[in-house]
């Protein structure tokens, strides 16, 4: 039998190394050549954003101008800052900006939150049949558009509607103008939400119970920790991440509460609380035609996201949450 010697190190240094992959152009061209299929995959979503996210971006130019369609963007006088000027000295615009951020606030104190809860309760269902059962219930709403939700809010909510009818009946009380009522206007925007969006806000969370090891509950159980104890400790640190994530990420929409829910509610009764950004740049821009302050005001919400997101997850790092970079 061979005995197989030891290198000793003056061999180890002497023995030569395995040729290290290619790197710069060639080497990324070449690993890309190799997995083109995989390539391939990406570019029907990278033209999607390119055509609809990124081309259109150049439009921008037109909140620096007094944009006439005439005129073209070459040929339009160029004004700087003016229309940003507009936004902090007109008072509608800051009417509009308040209930904007007022109604963002309402959505993620109590909207938000329901997702989670959801969740949780979806996750203590032991029966695979029943939870699939409400599961596809909670999901349904987030299919229908905006116009049919709007449109079975107001058949039960109208004043001689469901609603008002029940409340008569059991209360016996007069007939509540709640679509046409101002103070009325943002919780039912609130509770449209939930209905609507909070079953499907549930499978990321769902998706990240699913990852939990069932030992830790097993062991929680060993030592006498209830089914609430065990959500505390156990399920909700679990999510932590997930919940930081999903709440910088709805930080950088705080000026975006949803164009169709808000417009189509809109009535001349809610007018002055409903009027929120994304309503007044379409009044501006496509009924008033003043392309140019529509632009710039869409511009100054995205600027705002940007620092809101950039803000959150530096927060969330610094306080031991994930973040999304």
């Amino acid at each position: 039998m061979s005995v197989v010697k030891p290198m000793d190190s003056k061999t180890l240094a002497n023995r030569p190394l395995r040729p290290k992959a290619s790197k710069g152009k060639n080497g990324l061209l070449k690993r890309m050549w190799t997995e083109r299929y995989l390539y391939l995959l990406l570019l029907p979503g990278l033209a999607f954003f390119i055509i609809y996210r990124y081309v259109p971006m150049a439009g921008n130019i037109i909140a620096f101008q007094d944009y006439s369609p005439f005129q073209g963007f070459l040929h339009s006088d160029w004004v700087g800052l003016k229309h940003f000027k507009t936004i902090f000295e007109d008072r509608e615009v800051v009417r509009v900006l308040w209930n904007t951020l007022y109604l963002s606030f309402l959505q993620i104190l109590f909207a938000f939150p329901v997702s989670i809860i959801l969740a949780l309760m979806l996750n203590e269902v032991r029966s695979s049949l029943y939870k699939r059962v409400i599961q596809s219930i909670v999901y349904l709403p987030h299919f229908l558009s905006w116009v049919i939700i709007i449109g079975i809010s107001t058949v039960l909510l109208k004043s001689n509607g469901i609603i008002n009818k029940l409340l008569g009946a059991v209360f016996h009380m007069q007939p509540i103008a709640f679509l046409q009522d101002p103070h009325w206007f943002m919780p039912l925007v609130v509770l449209e939400v939930i209905w609507k969006e909070s079953g499907w806000g549930t499978i990321i969370f769902l998706a990240a119970l699913s990852g939990i090891n069932p030992s830790l509950y097993e062991a929680a159980a060993v030592d006498g920790a209830s089914r609430l104890r065990q959500i505390w400790h156990i399920t909700l640190p679990a999510l932590k991440s997930t919940i930081f994530i999903l709440l910088i990420l709805r930080l950088g929409s705080v000026l975006d509460v949803g164009f169709e829910q808000i417009y189509l509610m809109l009535t001349p009764f809610t007018m002055e609380v409903g009027n929120v950004l994304d309503t007044f740049v379409y009044f501006k821009g496509i009924q008033d035609s003043d392309f140019s302050f529509a632009t710039a005001v869409g511009l100054f919400k995205s600027v705002v996201g940007l620092i809101l997101i950039v803000g959150a997850n530096r927060l969330s790092k610094r306080f031991g949450g994930g973040g999304i970079y």
